[in-house]
């Protein structure tokens, strides 16, 4: 097999599936070939390349995420796309994000430490909704009297934030003096 049959190959595996693939999905895709191991996954890689490149000006564009590589459209893409939508996606509160934040840049976090963070109490439904959306999920529970969940994001929000991983969201602002001093 050729690299434009593989390309063909990879491009409509990519195309078609609904999750992204990791390399080693896509390693084995051509298994039967004769490559294996990390030779057929710096080939993929090769072959990525070229297709990104391939996709270049067009609609659509080949991106590396958390859980692997899959196509979506370009950010200028979105104004017809939301013509196309009659359902509003949706609307999270400010607490909610706020929520999400937290959790995004502590964790992992237990309820009582979001409420200590933000000074307020959280409401359960905002933590039940970040659950449902699949960005936020328990991985363990703190060895501590009463042993709270503690709260982490999951690849499913890396994804479609469209990151590969954490290190990849923004820094968080410090105050500036005037912001404070207006505080106060």
């Amino acid at each position: 097999m050729n690299i434009a049959e593989e390309k063909k190959i990879l491009e409509a595996v990519l195309l078609c599936t609904q999750e992204p693939l990791s390399l080693q999905d896509m390693a084995n895709l051509f298994m039967d070939e004769g490559i294996a191991g990390k030779r057929a996954r710096d080939h993929c890689r090769l072959i990525l390349e070229e297709l990104k490149h391939d996709w270049a000006d067009r609609g659509l564009e080949l991106v590396n995420v958390s859980n692997g590589w899959r196509f979506q459209s370009r950010a200028e893409m979105k104004p017809y796309f939301e013509r196309l939508r009659q359902e509003k996606p949706p609307r999270y509160s400010r607490a909610t994000m706020e929520i999400l934040a937290i959790i995004a840049y502590n964790q992992p976090v237990t309820r009582g430490d979001i409420e200590r963070i933000r000074g307020v109490t959280v409401n359960a439904q905002s933590i039940r909704s970040l659950e449902e959306r699949g960005w936020i999920e328990v991985v363990g529970h703190r060895e501590v009297p009463g042993r709270p969940a503690l709260f982490a994001t999951t690849a499913q929000f890396l994804s479609d934030l469209g990151l590969v991983s954490l290190e990849q969201l923004p820094p968080l602002q410090i105050l500036q003096e005037s912001d404070i001093a207006d505080s106060l």
